[in-house]
């Protein structure tokens, strides 16, 4: 009877301490494999434990004229190294990243399901819920308007795939925040959503926390919480990080706040000098400063 009372004792105790930290880790920092230099290998995970990040997104490998990625993840050994090697170093690998649509063209392939349909296969055989599509260069709809047709068509089966497997495609577009809102009005996919990059609205000299208000967080399903490269997120006189932080928090949104570039042009291929100081501002500003209530 006593060993019972001091057991509710040290939960009653620990429980107000559970719930703070369970609010500190509203924002989760990541980082990118193939920013990293270690497109889908075991060495991004331990990279990003050493540097102190929450998760890493893993690239599906090269795309080329292939009908589909080069994806060692489908095969079961290749997989579950990954799988343990998160596990063991702390490290949630919470994204797949289709970077190979950076280059080449998803409005214009004849093949496109394959990649989409081997993603969501790969997120489904490791408990990913989101997986990152940028539209890239040839789908770029401001400057090629003329294929807006066949992104929607296309987006529209994704968002289907992608629903039906209980995951969500976050795409990233080169339109402001209200043609992105019309966007996804046309798609009208819930397994669509937009995956959000500051650098986007910041080099066409857009208002960054407006673009953000725009959005908003049921249309936002992941962040690219960082800009061009030329100097550390500390140091970018384009981006108040706090005020970002403030206008999330009241935005209610919850997720991954992922590092992409931002890195100092001086030494912009020492990955640990780079991601190691970003990291530890980002999560100076999101995982240790109070977090107030929406107003």
């Amino acid at each position: 009877m006593k060993r019972l009372f001091t057991l509710v004792l040290v939960l009653v105790i620990a429980l107000p301490y559970c719930s703070f930290a369970q609010k500190e880790q509203r924002y989760k920092i990541g980082l990118i494999d193939l920013m990293l230099l270690k497109r889908q290998k075991l060495g991004a995970i331990t990279l990003t434990a050493q540097l102190k990040a929450d998760g890493v997104e893993v690239d599906m490998g090269g795309l080329g004229n292939r009908p589909t990625f080069e994806n060692e993840l489908l095969k079961d050994s290749v997989r579950n190294r990954f799988l343990q090697t998160a596990n063991e170093n702390n490290v949630e690998i919470f994204s797949l990243a289709m970077t190979g649509y950076y280059a080449q063209s998803f409005c214009n392939r004849t093949e496109y399901k394959k990649s989409i349909e081997d993603c969501i296969t790969t997120m489904k055989l490791m408990n990913v819920k989101t997986a990152f599509l940028p539209l890239g260069v040839q789908c770029d709809l401001r400057k090629n308007p003329e294929v807006r047709d066949s992104v929607v068509a296309r987006l529209k089966v994704a968002g289907q795939m992608a629903k039906k497997a209980g995951v969500v495609i976050g795409i990233e577009t080169a339109l402001s925040a209200k043609e992105e809102v019309v966007l996804l009005k046309e798609i009208n996919s819930k397994g669509i959503r937009i995956y959000f990059n500051f650098s986007n609205p910041l080099k066409e000299g857009r208002d960054l926390i407006d673009e953000l208000k725009i959005l908003g967080r049921k249309r936002i399903c992941m962040i690219h919480a960082t800009n061009k490269d030329s100097v550390w997120l500390e140091n970018d006189p384009q981006i108040d990080m706090y005020k970002v932080k403030k206008a999330l928090d009241k935005m209610k949104y919850t997720g991954w706040l992922v590092i992409e570039r931002s890195r100092d042009a001086k030494k912009a291929k020492d990955t640990k000098y780079n991601y190691g100081a970003n990291t530890a501002y980002l999560k100076k500003v999101f995982q240790t400063s109070p977090s107030p209530e929406a107003e």
